[in-house]
């Protein structure tokens, strides 16, 4: 059975597919977004688990939203609301801490404790990071450079691209370079000497990738995690009040409002091409749902090689998306506690828990959580960044009471069992996380009151996301820009006519940015594509 037509059908209702849908609806296109989950947001989500707690089930922080975008879809008007992260703390095995604040001075007494010169190197450090953000939002928030296109706007764009880079002094110059090729630990070697510090700053390099803190190319990834801007204020971090999911709710919204329609518990089985376009869906029950356009919000994997299927594309283009790399490496614990945890270096208040805490004590300890991964195991003792939104947001937890989000690295897909067997080390998994950070917090086992344990094979069945990987592709430098997802086709456009992406897979890349989603709208209207 055919079913109304649309002007466009987005496929996938994470933030990036409402995005897309909302600055197509507001142009006056009618349409359509389908998800497959009872609940809008992809990665980008919030559940009720446990009664009273609102979990940020997957993606936990804000920062990378870009500004823009809350502007253009009024989305502070839709419930969107950010709270900034006030520290980024680091407790120590020997019960020693160091913790960097919002406050300058404070931070800088803060390092001066493990070293004098890195207490003065650190403004200037995030003074030259900034100004490479700035140079590198040029980059974001574009459509990927195309170095082969001789189309005027496309000169145009690369002109000035070249005058931004020709601006920065000749040091910031070398040191974007030197961001991509160097490893986040020795990019950080150039500045600082004390490890208490660099460890902690290294791990921005490795989020989405399957990477160690000295593996290459591991310094931009460092940079794209310092691209943060809240308000106008660079480095800025925070969380969504209400939960992750706020932020996709308030899209929706904003899509509604300018006409969208949005269906949950609506999977599509595949996309529907006819003499190499497409026109459509079908859902799994055969009925179509056609469109002049079809957008897909999903990752690159999902989307050729499930929905559109390797009889319709060519071998060429086929190779290239099977070799863009997912790679999962991260998992998610969540804890509901009855209590607040108290970490064993005598800080008073609760003023240094009102960010992230990394539990990160040194290099080593970090290359060693990799080298488990790299053979087919989950670190016994890894990375966690830790953050209690209900210290900031006392509406996602009971009175008294607190929610703990534990993003995890490493957590291969591939364990040398197989991906399939996860759900038998689910718990082991789970049990490693919540031994590691009891380490740093005496009394935390007593207190949990629900966990729950999110493995990469866990995100690939229930989020959609291909072998776990939470950015739709690992964010290493030959798969940014005019590589995201194919050489050739990063501007969101695909080989198949009238079938164009929106995910984390095509650039900018992945994080809660918003910028894939709003790039591939604004490229389709202005191409008159939809």
């Amino acid at each position: 059975m055919t079913t109304q037509q649309y002007d466009a059908i987005v496929i996938g209702g994470g933030h990036n597919g409402l995005t897309a849908a909302a600055y197509l609806a507001k142009a006056g296109r009618k349409t359509l977004v389908l998800e497959r989950r009872h609940v809008l947001g992809g990665a980008a989500v919030s559940e009720e688990l446990y009664p009273g707690f609102t979990f940020s089930v997957c993606s936990y922080v804000v920062s990378l939203f870009r500004p823009h975008i809350i502007r253009e879809l009024n989305l502070a008007k839709h419930g969107m609301e950010i709270i900034p992260l006030e520290a980024s703390y680091l407790p120590l095995p020997d019960g020693d801490s160091l913790c960097r604040w919002a406050d300058p001075h404070e931070t800088r007494r803060e390092i001066a404790r493990f070293s004098k010169r890195d207490a003065e190197v650190y403004p200037e450090f995030g003074m030259a990071m900034n100004k490479l953000a700035q140079f590198a939002r040029h980059i974001i928030d574009n459509k990927a450079p195309d170095p082969t296109s001789t189309r005027i706007s496309d000169l145009m764009q690369l002109l000035k691209l070249s005058k931004a880079f020709n601006q920065l002094d000749p040091d910031l110059m070398q040191l974007n370079m030197q961001l991509l090729t160097m490893s986040a630990v020795e990019f950080l070697d150039l500045w600082f000497e004390s490890p208490v510090l660099k460890s902690p700053m290294s791990v921005s390099g490795i989020i989405g990738t399957f990477l160690g803190v000295r593996s290459p190319g591991t310094a931009y990834v460092l940079l794209h995690h310092y691209m943060g801007e809240i308000d106008g204020a660079f480095r800025s971090w925070g969380f969504s009040k209400g939960g992750t999911g706020q932020i996709s709710n308030a899209i929706a919204n904003a899509a509604r409002s300018f006409g969208a329609e949005i269906r949950t518990e609506a999977p599509v089985d595949r996309i529907l091409i006819e003499r190499g376009r497409a026109v459509g869906v079908v859902l799994p029950n055969g009925d179509e749902i056609r469109a002049k356009t079809v957008i897909s919000g999903l990752d690159p994997h999902r989307t050729f090689l499930g929905l559109v299927g390797e009889k319709n594309l060519d071998p060429e283009f086929t190779t290239q998306i099977k070799r863009f790399k997912m790679r999962g490496s991260s998992g998610k614990v969540n804890l509901a506690v009855d209590r607040l945890p108290q970490f064993r270096d005598g800080r008073t208040g609760t003023h240094h828990l009102r960010g992230d805490v990394a539990i990160a004590p040194s290099i080593d300890y970090l290359e060693t959580a990799y080298d488990q991964a790299k053979y087919g195991d989950f670190s016994s003792r890894p990375y966690l960044n830790v953050v209690i939104p209900s210290l900031v947001d006392p509406s996602v937890a009971p009175p008294g009471k607190h929610i703990i989000s534990c993003f995890v690295q490493y957590a291969p897909y591939d364990i040398k069992e197989g991906a399939s067997y996860w759900p038998n080390r689910r718990e082991a998994f789970g049990d490693a996380v919540v031994d590691t950070l009891a380490e740093y917090c005496p009394g935390l086992k007593e207190s949990i009151l629900y966990r729950q344990v999110l493995t990469p094979w866990d995100l690939e069945q229930e989020f959609g996301l291909t072998e776990g990987n939470i950015f739709h592709g690992e964010l290493s430098p030959e798969q940014l820009l005019f590589n995201r997802p194919a050489s050739g086709w990063a501007r969101y456009q695909t080989p198949i006519r009238n079938l164009w992406m929106c995910g984390s897979g095509t650039h900018p890349g992945g994080g809660i940015m918003a910028a894939p989603g709003e790039l591939a709208a604004k490229t389709m209207l202005t191409s008159g594509a939809v």
